[in-house]
C-alpha cells in the first residue's frame, strides 16, 4: 500500500501546485471530449473477509487503461473509465488456490478545477459495476458474483501541449462479491481496491 500513498500524495501536491504554474491551462469547455490511454494499477485492500473459514487475500494487477469524458458544462464531465481484464491470485489462509478475472468498468462525475496554470486538479464521485469471470481453483467450481458500488477519484492533469496532458490519477471502488464453491456460498470477498493510473488524455 506504500506505493498507493505515495500516488496519491502526489496528486494532491500536484493539484496544489497548479496556480503556480505562469503559462494557461489547457480550456474544460462544455461540449467538448477527452481520451486518455495510459495504464492502471488495481491493488486490493490487505483484508478482503473470510471465504471457506479462512482469511482471504487478493493479489494486485497492472492493466492498460482508456477513459473518455464528455464535458456537460465548463470544467465538468461525465467519464468512463474501461480497461483490459484484470488477473488477481486467490489466497486463503497464506496459501494461493487459484485466481479470477474481472472488468471494472466505472462511470463517474468529474469537477476539473479551473487554475491559472499548466496543471488541472479534479475530484470525482460515480458508480462501478465489476464483473468476473474464467474462476480457476484446484478446489473445484468457483463463482464470483458480479459487483455495484460507489466510486471515488481525484488527481491532476499536466498540460503538454495545446490539446495534450499527461494525468495521475487514484481512484476508490467498493466491491464486493459473494462466492459459491460447487454450487455452495462460501462468503463474502470485500476486494475495495485502491487504484493509481497514469496516462495520456488528449482533448478534441
Amino acid at each position: 500500500m506504500k506505493i498507493v500513498s505515495h500516488a496519491l500524495r502526489t496528486a494532491l501536491a500536484v493539484g496544489t501546485l497548479g496556480t503556480t504554474f505562469a503559462l494557461p491551462a489547457m480550456a474544460q469547455s462544455q461540449g467538448d471530449w477527452t481520451v486518455g490511454i495510459g495504464i492502471i494499477n488495481v491493488n486490493p485492500k490487505s483484508d478482503n473477509g473470510t471465504l471457506a473459514g479462512s482469511a482471504t487475500t487478493l493479489g494486485d494487477d497492472t492493466q492498460l487503461s482508456l477513459t473518455g469524458e464528455y464535458f456537460i458544462r465548463d470544467n465538468l464531465g461525465i467519464e468512463l473509465l474501461a480497461a483490459t481484464p484484470f488477473e488477481h491470485g486467490i489466497s486463503l489462509g497464506g496459501t494461493e488456490i487459484g485466481s479470477t478475472k474481472h472488468l471494472p468498468p466505472t462511470i463517474s462525475l468529474v469537477y476539473h478545477v479551473p487554475t491559472k496554470g499548466k496543471i488541472t486538479p479534479f475530484f470525482g464521485i460515480g458508480l462501478n459495476y465489476t464483473t468476473f469471470f474464467e474462476e480457476t481453483t484446484g478446489l473445484g467450481n468457483l463463482k464470483l458474483d458480479d459487483s455495484f458500488g460507489l466510486a471515488a477519484t481525484v488527481g491532476a492533469d499536466w498540460q503538454i501541449s495545446d490539446r495534450g496532458a499527461l494525468r495521475v490519477n487514484v481512484r476508490y471502488m467498493d466491491i464486493e462479491t459473494d462466492a459459491r464453491l460447487n454450487g455452495a456460498a462460501i462468503g463474502t470477498a470485500k476486494i475495495d481496491p485502491i487504484s493509481v493510473g497514469l496516462s495520456y488524455v488528449h482533448r478534441f
